[in-house]
């Protein structure tokens, strides 16, 4: 049975994004979603040390027509509390995330609605380890990570994802909002995944998506400490949490 929906939610955490937001913002933008689907965007700036609030009310004045939310932190909290705001701030029938920079492509966006409009799914995640996109080659052991955190996460969860650090992530917007989420830095995508996972019946599938990485030269703010807090929460929140 095919599944209605109106309007799609799009969370964006930002910081330090003042070179990158507009770019990414025009490929929302560019994007037809499927069946007429509207998009809410939703912004919550990170206390940016450089000027991304600028561009962001910038680029809301030129572009009044796109349905642009933002809120901003006065401090500093992490990627999973600007999410957290963004989730709460959230008015579509389904959610999905969407980093700042430009490793994900906005254009794939109907390739994670596709079984939620079938009828199959509830969630979404989007794998840069499965299908035929393009892919950059970049760091050996940052994806040994990124495998073994999923490949603990499934042991616990009982899922077979093969990418459980994604970014693209698709949620019916109610279900995840009522799940109490606490983790404030990277350890959200291990407690989401983990907490989801609980829910009854919840259908969760994956699809295959591209991935234009950047190096940390270019911007990327994951480091190996951002690596041994996801294991912590992968245990935390499957065996200590219900």
């Amino acid at each position: 049975m095919s599944v209605s929906i109106t309007k799609l939610s799009i969370i964006i955490p930002a910081y330090n994004e003042e070179r990158t937001i507009h770019l990414i913002l025009d490929k929302i933008k560019a994007v037809t979603l499927a069946n007429n689907i509207q998009k809410e965007i939703i912004i919550t700036n990170d206390c940016s040390k450089d000027n991304t609030e600028g561009a962001i009310l910038a680029y809301i004045a030129a572009n009044p027509a796109l349905e642009i939310k933002y809120y901003k932190h006065e401090v500093n909290q992490g990627k999973g509390a600007a999410l957290h705001t963004g989730i709460s701030k959230a008015t579509g029938e389904y959610l999905i995330i969407q980093d700042a920079d430009l490793e994900y492509d906005p254009e794939e966006y109907n390739k994670l609605l596709k079984p939620v409009l079938l009828g199959f799914a509830d969630v979404v995640f989007g794998s840069r380890f499965m299908g035929g996109s393009p892919h950059r080659v970049l760091f050996f052991w940052h994806t040994i990570g990124n495998k073994v955190l999923t490949f603990l996460s499934n042991m616990f969860t009982d899922l077979n994802l093969t990418d459980m650090e994604t970014c693209y992530k698709l949620f019916h917007t109610e279900t995840l909002q009522s799940i109490k989420l606490v983790e404030k830095r990277f350890g959200f995508e291990p407690e989401v995944t983990a907490k989801i996972s609980k829910v009854k019946n919840i259908r969760i599938y994956e699809v295959g998506i591209s991935y234009y990485g950047r190096t940390y030269e270019e911007g990327k703010k994951i480091g190996w400490r951002d690596g041994f807090r996801a294991i912590y929460c992968i245990f935390k929140y499957n065996l200590f949490t219900r």
